[in-house]
């Protein structure tokens, strides 16, 4: 092993050349050192097209999920827009949600419950591909190269930028999904459109209520993603895989902490964007509207739909994140970029902890990848796919010469 005569290299010298990386298995060697190398090496258009790769993905995701759970975001929005003083004459009144539902499938029959859902998905499929575009994006820059770890700080800041980033698509698409949404409470009167709606509000109109929409959704995806990223890392097997139920139910409870605690900001919301019937208190703004719920409905009125919510929220998120990282299993495109976690190997077993497969094998797994673990870092070795990582290798000869005194 070493050029000067008598001189070997046992596996303590080796230890002491490269200190043993836990996890660095022959088999991901090269995976990792491709992952060491910072972001900044990836050129731009490469990182534009992971972008937009991941739109296109979002975007089918968020309406797959949109339309799986619509009926119940109708029945949320009915509830929040009930007020309990200057009712409409001819207006449906309802006692709970399931009363509601109830009353829609009597008055308007099933497609009712689909009211204003080709707008939504017009609108959702941009919405849904922006958030999980840009948290991804977000998460990235903050992501340890080494480890694949990332703080929890830089987390939060990655589900709030993702909240922020959709509001420009979300307010409208909200204010004209929830108008056409109550025009069924009213049994007479004009057939409303989304065309009608867009019209009326005009441009600017259409993004009545947006600072609401941004307490809503700024603190919801700052819940929301970091709880979603860490109960999948709960819910991985030994392999440190995820298969589609355990997606489905990690998406499912992340919604429900951050679907309950915005119900609030949401039904200001929903108030400000809704036209105010004859007879109804009107609005001028997020802190009127506040006063005005608490003074004449009282502090529950803020709560109103939030089963509703949490019934429509846990399971779209579910059902949008599922459908995302599938897609990225299946039609997997190599950015050089990160993976979502779950959709590769990571065993959660450390080498070094793995016992021995037999007798004979002295000193366990431990001293036997010392020798593997690194190689070609350790040695100047380095696979002709991937580049160096800049690790300055030591030459056998060097490691036998005595230390010299400073």
């Amino acid at each position: 092993m070493s050029p000067l005569p008598g001189v070997r290299l046992n596996l303590a010298d080796i230890e002491r050349i490269a200190p043993l990386e836990e996890g660095s298995l022959p088999y991901n060697l090269a995976e990792t050192q491709k992952h060491t190398q910072a972001d900044g090496s990836r050129p731009i258009w490469l990182q534009v097209a992971e972008s937009a790769y991941r739109f296109t993905l979002g975007s089918i995701a968020g309406a797959t999920g949109a339309t799986a759970v619509y009926p119940i975001d109708l029945v949320k929005t009915r509830m929040q827009n009930q007020r309990s003083t200057g009712s409409f004459v001819g207006e449906l009144m309802y006692k709970n949600s399931f009363d509601c539902a109830k009353k829609v499938l009597r008055y308007e029959g099933f497609f009712g419950f689909y009211r204003g859902l080709v707008p939504q998905l017009i609108g959702v499929a941009p919405e849904k591909a922006i958030k999980l575009t840009v948290n991804d994006f977000v998460r990235d820059k903050f992501t340890n190269n080494n480890d694949n770890t990332i703080p929890l700080f830089a987390e939060i800041l990655a589900g709030g930028c993702a909240g922020g980033s959709q509001v420009i698509f979300t307010n409208p698409l909200e204010i004209v999904k929830i108008r056409l949404q109550v025009a069924g409470e009213i049994t007479t009167g004009p057939r409303v459109s989304a065309l009608s709606v867009v019209r009326d509000l005009g441009f600017f109109g259409l993004y009545k209520g947006a600072k609401a929409c941004f307490l809503r959704d700024i603190p919801f995806s700052a819940i929301y993603f970091p709880a979603y990223a860490h109960i999948k890392t709960q819910l991985t097997d030994e392999q440190g895989r995820l298969g589609p139920l355990q997606l489905l139910t990690a998406g499912a409870i992340a919604g429900i902490p951050a679907a309950s605690l915005v119900t609030p900001a949401d039904v200001i919301k929903t108030r400000l964007q809704v036209a105010a019937r004859a007879g109804q208190t009107t609005y001028s703004g997020v802190v009127d509207c506040f006063r005005k719920i608490l003074r004449e409905e009282g502090f529950r009125a803020l709560w109103k739909g939030a089963g509703a919510r949490m019934c429509r929220s846990s399971p779209q998120f579910g059902v949008t994140l599922v459908t995302y990282e599938l897609l990225q299993r299946w039609f997997y495109v190599d950015f050089g970029g990160h993976r979502p976690a779950g959709s590769e190997p990571t065993p959660k077993s450390r080498i070094s902890e793995l016992p021995p497969i037999n007798a004979d094998h002295v000193g366990g797994y431990r001293l036997a990848a010392a020798t593997f673990a690194g190689v070609e870092n350790k040695f100047g070795l380095h696979l002709p796919k991937f580049k160096s990582s800049g690790v300055v290798s030591i030459h056998p000869s060097e490691a036998a010469k005595p230390a010299q005194a400073p």
